[in-house]
C-alpha cells in the first residue's frame, strides 16, 4: 500500500536527518515507528502523508493516508468541521436537502450522502457533541482535539491511518477506547508513540536511527527483548576488544624489551670483537631501524584495536553510558507526611469532587493520582505541596523537602546555560570539574555546557533535572511527577524509570501511562471522581 524507495531528507539548512530509507507497508499491517527524539519520526510520517516532500527518493501509494498529527496549533483558527476537511461537504448536503440542488453542491458532496450520519456516529462514539462541528478548535482541550481527529477516521473511512503520539493528551478512559480501535481495526496503521501499552498492540516495530530503519517482527516487548540481546552482545564484544587491546599493549612492551636486550647483547659482542667504528655505526643503525619497524607494526595493531573499541563504545545505548547516584531521603520509612480529611476544592460556588478526599501519604510510598481530564489532579498536587488551600476539610503537612517536576519543567531556568543551571543546585560542596563530571554522567558532554536551557528538548530537560537532583547536597523527601512521560521519547522514559527506581524517597505521580506506573512499582492510589 505504501512503498518508500531511497528516501533522504535534508533540513532547510542542509543538515542530514536520514538517508536511503527503504520500506514497504502492506495491507492491514500494524506498524510501530519508534526512535529517539530527533531521529525524524514525525518528518517520515509527513513524507508518508504526502504533506512533505523528501530531498531524494520516491513515495509510491495507491491511496491517500489519513493523518493525525501530534500538534494541533495550526488548526486553532478553524472550526472542527474545517479541521476535518468536511465543512464544504456538510454545507453542500444541507443546501441540497433544503432544495438548493446545484452542480457546485453536487460536486462538493461527491455522492457522499451518508457523511452526516457518519459524523453523528463518530462523535457519539468518542463522547463528543455533534454541535462541536461548528466550534473553534482553539476552544478545545488537547484531549478533545485528539478525539476530533480520531473521530475523523470513521468519517473519512481511509485504508491507511498514520498516527503521531495519539495517546499524548488522552485520559485513561479515552486511551482504552484508542486501544480498542487499534485492536479491532482492519485499517493499515503506522503509529509513532512512546506509549508502551499501545505499542504492544502493534505487530511490527520499525526503529528509525542514523543507520536507517531496522525491522523487528513483533510488538514492543519483543523489540525490547531483542535490544537487550543486542546490548549484551555489544557489551561482550566490548569486553573482548578491551582484553585484546590490553594483550596487544603487553605484547608490544614485551617485544620491544626483548629487542632491546638482543640489541644490547649484540652491541657487547661487537665491541668484544673489536669491529671498526664504521661497521659499529652500520650495525647500530640497522638495529635501530629494526626496533623502529617492530614498534611501527605493534603501534598499528594497537591503534587499529583502539579504533574498533571506540567505534563499539559509540554504539552503546545511552542508558549504558549513564551513571546515576541518587542519595536516599533522610526520613525513616512510614513517617506521616500528608494527612487529608474530607478535603475538597471548588470553582465559583461549586465543589469539584463528588466526595471529600481522605488519605495519608507516608514516607517511602509510591502513590499515583488518577482521574479523567479536568478532574483536578494538578490542583490536588498543589494542595499537597501547600501552594493551595482546600475549600473544605483539613490537610496537614510535615515539613519536608519536596521537588515538583511539572509538564513545563519549571525547575529549569531557560535563560541559564546547562552548566549554570547545574551550578544553581550546588551548595558549594562540588568544584567546577566535579559538576561537569556529573553533567557528563547524564549525557551532557562539553558541547552542551554553554547551551541555553531553552534550546533543550523535553527529554533533555528531564535529564538535566535528574542531574541537578544528584548535585543537590540533600535528596528530596518527596518527588512529585506530573504526567512525566508525556513529552519524552522511549529512551528518556527508560532513563527516568531507572532514576526513579534508584530513588529511595517518597513518590507521588500523576500519569495515565500504565506501563510506566508498573515499572516504577506504584503501590498506592488516590482516585478523583467529579
Amino acid at each position: 500500500m505504501l512503498i518508500l524507495q531511497g528516501i533522504t531528507y535534508l533540513h532547510p539548512n542542509r543538515d542530514l536527518l536520514f538517508t536511503d530509507i527503504n520500506l514497504s507497508i502492506n495491507k492491514q499491517d500494524k506498524i510501530a515507528l519508534i526512535g529517539n527524539n530527533g531521529a525524524g519520526k514525525s518528518t517520515l510520517l509527513k513524507i508518508l502523508t504526502g504533506n512533505l516532500h523528501p530531498s531524494h527518493g520516491l513515495v509510491k501509494t495507491d491511496s491517500k493516508p489519513y493523518y493525525i498529527p501530534q500538534i494541533f496549533g495550526q488548526f486553532n483558527d478553524y472550526s472542527v468541521a474545517q479541521a476535518l476537511q468536511i465543512a464544504d461537504k456538510l454545507t453542500a448536503l444541507k443546501e441540497i436537502l433544503d432544495g438548493n440542488v446545484t452542480d457546485e453542491n453536487l460536486t462538493l458532496l461527491d455522492d457522499d450522502w451518508a457523511i452526516e450520519e457518519r459524523c453523528k456516529e463518530a462523535f457519539a462514539h468518542w463522547k463528543l457533541n455533534e454541535s462541536d462541528l461548528t466550534q473553534q478548535m482553539a476552544t478545545l482541550s488537547g484531549g478533545q482535539k485528539t478525539k476530533v481527529f480520531l473521530a475523523g477516521i470513521h468519517i473519512h473511512q481511509p485504508d491507511i491511518v498514520l498516527l503521531d503520539e495519539p495517546s499524548n493528551h488522552l485520559d485513561t478512559f479515552s486511551r482504552n477506547m484508542l486501544y480498542d480501535y487499534i485492536n479491532s481495526t482492519t485499517n493499515t496503521l503506522v503509529v509513532v508513540s512512546h506509549d508502551r501499552t499501545l505499542l504492544n498492540l502493534l505487530n511490527t516495530v520499525y526503529e528509525l536511527s542514523k543507520r536507517g530503519i531496522t525491522i523487528y517482527g513483533g510488538n514492543y516487548d519483543f523489540y525490547a527483548e531483542q535490544k537487550i540481546i543486542e546490548s549484551e552482545t555489544l557489551n561482550q564484544d566490548l569486553k573482548s576488544k578491551e582484553k585484546a587491546l590490553r594483550k596487544a599493549k603487553e605484547t608490544e612492551k614485551e617485544s620491544l624489551e626483548r629487542q632491546q636486550k638482543l640489541d644490547a647483547r649484540g652491541k657487547k659482542k661487537q665491541e668484544k670483537a673489536g669491529l671498526p667504528t664504521i661497521s659499529m655505526n652500520t650495525l647500530r643503525n640497522n638495529a635501530e631501524k629494526s626496533t623502529s619497524r617492530l614498534k611501527g607494526v605493534h603501534d598499528e595493531k594497537v591503534t587499529s584495536i583502539a579504533d574498533e573499541l571506540n567505534q563499539l563504545r559509540k554504539e552503546l545505548p545511552d542508558m549504558d553510558k549513564m551513571k546515576m547516584d541518587f542519595d536516599n531521603s533522610a526520613l525513616h520509612n512510614g513517617k506521616i507526611l500528608v494527612t487529608a480529611k474530607d478535603v475538597n476544592v471548588g470553582y465559583n460556588d461549586q465543589l469539584l469532587w463528588k466526595q471529600g478526599l481522605d488519605f495519608q501519604i507516608r514516607s517511602g510510598e509510591r502513590i499515583v493520582v488518577k482521574g479523567l481530564n479536568g478532574s483536578g489532579k494538578t490542583t490536588l498536587i498543589k494542595m499537597m505541596l501547600g501552594e493551595l488551600q482546600p475549600r473544605s476539610g483539613t490537610i496537614e503537612r510535615a515539613v519536608v523537602k519536596a521537588v515538583y517536576i511539572d509538564q513545563d519543567y519549571s525547575l529549569i531556568d531557560n535563560t541559564r546555560s546547562v552548566y549554570e543551571q547545574a551550578q544553581q543546585f550546588n551548595s558549594g560542596a562540588l568544584q567546577e570539574h566535579e559538576i561537569k563530571i556529573r553533567l557528563n554522567r547524564f549525557l551532557f558532554t562539553k558541547e552542551y555546557w554553554d547551551k541555553l536551557c531553552e534550546t533543550l528538548s523535553g527529554g533533555e530537560k528531564m535529564r538535566l533535572i535528574l542531574c541537578c537532583l544528584t548535585i543537590s547536597n540533600q535528596a528530596p523527601d518527596i518527588i512529585v511527577l506530573d504526567e512525566p512521560t508525556n513529552n519524552l521519547d522511549i529512551q528518556n522514559i527508560e532513563i527516568l524509570t531507572a532514576a526513579i527506581n534508584q530513588y529511595k524517597g517518597t513518590l507521588v505521580v500523576v500519569s495515565h501511562d500504565e506501563y510506566f506506573l508498573k515499572q516504577i512499582q506504584v503501590n498506592g492510589l488516590i482516585s478523583l471522581i467529579v
